[in-house]
């Protein structure tokens, strides 16, 4: 047997069944089964074993009670309201819409934790908002989704916690933590970048609130913000564990939609269950599967050959971080989110802890790079999200995000090489890293 061959196979045969459009769940199992018959039939009983260590762990069950969360905000209308106080915030200013659109992305992210619902919510009240004020219909739509991607960075990210697993059981609280300025620092540029271009294009101011008005629309969206203080606050003070905070977060979005705001019948509670569980069956399928595929890499000794092979590129700690970000973008333009985070981390960690870097900083890096990478096609998931919402074709808008992906390297390269943007907050709150 050829440690080589098997290699090429395993990633060969990956790679074709993606381009051929096989689910990434099938491709990833697809590739290991083919592997194990060349390298030794009898590893596939170990192969699939580990379909269900993979998702064997306490801290993923933090994962349904952010995403029920964020459905059960989504379903209640909390969307509106978070657009409302972004208006009565920003919407008075000329350019006043897509200030708000940048603001309600910061305010959602922190509650849904995923750019595709952000989209899907935010972006079925945006989009036509803006588009009938007067703004461009791809400037609508790229706005909309570029800013989505706050939900990665900005607490409950259900892929940190996704992360944090992959990187050898990182705190999740600690990354929690971490993603905040970075988070605000994005949503800071893509403000940076809208006042540009409301001064070259002239975009329409927005309606001006009543101090009655404005208190009424804070006060009936300050509500559901709770909820990411909740998640932080109960985090970062040790007062319960992240898996602790999702669940009381979903309790308090359950109790918000259908007590407080009484926008949702109980009787769609089914109707939401399905949803959500329609969205973690397909994240733990790509879990396991991905848990299948890191075992044979680890059989074949593939992270530690990767990372003797750039430790042999260069020895300058910013010459590979910069190598990493190429890859990672690169790599972001062909597959999703969840499986690149799962096979990507177990081969790049090595590499940059040798350099000093912190796993939760290198995890922050991780999540700026894959939230350029959402946004670009072949497998753009929040981009296709945008385009199907707003109704107009890929390559428009893409061409329309030409300045938002210049803005988000720019920050990309911030947090890559100014690691307190990162961790200032969890060694603050938290402690330093021993």
């Amino acid at each position: 047997m050829s440690i080589t061959v098997a290699i090429t196979i395993l990633f060969v045969s990956f790679f074709i069944m993606m381009i051929i459009r096989v689910p990434v769940t099938f491709s990833l199992l697809g590739a290991s089964v083919v592997t194990c018959l060349y390298v030794n039939p009898a590893l596939i009983s170990s192969v699939f074993l580990r379909l269900g260590d993979g998702v064997q762990s306490f801290s993923f069950l933090a994962i349904p009670f952010f995403i029920l969360a964020g459905d059960l905000m989504s379903a209640g209308g909390i969307s509106d309201r978070l657009v409302a106080v972004a208006d009565v915030l920003v919407g008075r200013f000329r350019g006043g819409l897509a200030y708000a659109n940048v603001i309600d992305s910061t305010f959602f992210g922190g509650i849904s934790g995923s750019p595709t619902a952000d989209v899907s919510s935010l972006g079925s009240i945006t989009i036509p908002m803006m588009e009938k004020n007067g703004y461009r219909k791809d400037f609508t739509i790229a706005i909309t989704v570029a800013t989505a991607t706050q939900a990665l960075l900005i607490p409950p990210s259900h892929n940190m916690v996704i992360y944090g697993q992959a990187a050898g059981g990182v705190s999740t609280g600690r990354l929690f933590l971490a993603g905040i300025l970075p988070g605000l620092l994005l949503c800071i540029a893509m403000m940076i970048l809208v006042r540009r271009m409301t001064i070259k294009e002239n975009f329409p101011r927005g309606p001006k609130y009543t101090l009655k008005e404005a208190v009424r629309t804070c006060l009936n969206g300050v509500l559901a913000l709770i909820t990411i203080v909740i998640i932080i606050v109960g985090c970062s003070s040790g007062i319960f564990t992240v898996t602790e905070s999702a669940a009381i977060a979903c309790v308090y979005a359950a109790f918000l939609t259908f007590v407080v705001y009484r926008s949702v019948k109980i009787t769609e509670v089914w109707r939401i269950l399905k949803g959500t569980l329609k969205t973690l069956a397909m994240i733990l399928a790509i879990i396991a599967s991905a848990n299948a595929f890191c075992y044979l890499m680890s059989y074949l000794q593939v992270p530690a050959m990767i990372t003797n092979f750039m430790l042999t590129v260069t020895d300058n700690k910013f010459v590979l971080l910069m190598m990493i970000n190429v890859l990672l973008l690169v790599l972001g333009c062909f597959m999703d989110v969840a499986p690149l985070i799962l096979i990507t981390t177990p081969i790049l960690l090595p590499a940059v802890e040798q350099f000093g870097v912190d796993p939760v900083h290198f995890g922050i890096i991780v999540m700026m790079n894959l939230a350029v990478g959402s946004l670009t096609p072949p497998v753009g998931t929040t981009l296709f999200a945008g385009c199907a919402v707003g109704h107009m074709s890929i390559e428009k808008v893409s061409k329309a995000l030409i300045p938002f992906y210049i803005c988000m390297v720019i920050v990309l390269l911030m947090v890559t090489y100014i690691p307190a943007v990162s961790m200032f907050l969890p060694n603050l709150l938290m402690g330093a890293a021993v």
